[in-house]
């Protein structure tokens, strides 16, 4: 089996992580922080907002299961590509919408993504689109953050309706039957 990397920033990285995690090919996820100039930061300096970084899911996935052009295409029906440096009431530019592309074939993807995308939208799509910078991963307690804790504030009101909607339109797309 072959396997691909995407890089994905789309606001709080428990969001994302708790819906690729129940899309069918994908491999692993894993939330972390990309996209600054700060080496190794760590949650509390990356909400700060001077780290330059963004909350980002590294998903590893086979390609032969669900494309790359698929994953971006959740990735903009889960979250809100019009809004700059922010998601609901988490704003900074570690909230930002981004795409870190690994290939120049991901890039080519994305751009089309991106504009198919623009007409779906009422907004313009603020989503950068940059290579793949230094990756670094979140601290233990971040990952798989949602399925440990589905009852916690934050993730009852604002993950768990995400991981609704993906549920509801992707249904095909399921690892699992919810």
């Amino acid at each position: 089996m072959t396997t691909e990397i995407a890089t994905l920033g789309g606001g709080c990285f428990w969001c994302l992580e708790a819906v690729y995690q129940e899309l069918k090919g994908v491999q692993h996820v894993e939330s972390g922080y990309t996209g600054g100039h700060v080496v190794n930061p760590t949650y509390e300096q990356v909400c700060d907002g001077n780290t330059g970084h963004a909350e980002v899911v590294r998903l590893e996935f086979d390609p032969a299961q669900v494309s790359y052009r698929e994953i971006l295409e959740i990735f903009f029906t889960i979250h809100d590509p019009t809004t700059l440096n922010r998601q609901g009431n988490d704003v900074g530019t570690q909230y930002r919408s981004v795409i870190y592309y690994h290939t120049p074939e991901q890039h080519e993807t994305a751009r089309q993504v991106i504009a198919c995308m623009a007409s779906v939208w009422d907004a313009p799509i603020v989503t950068e689109l940059s290579p793949l910078q230094p990756y670094y991963k979140a601290e233990d307690y971040h990952q798989n953050y949602f399925r440990q804790h589905p009852l916690q504030g934050y993730c009852a009101f604002v993950v768990a309706p995400k991981v609704t909607k993906f549920r509801k339109i992707f249904t095909d797309k399921l690892r699992v039957p919810a």
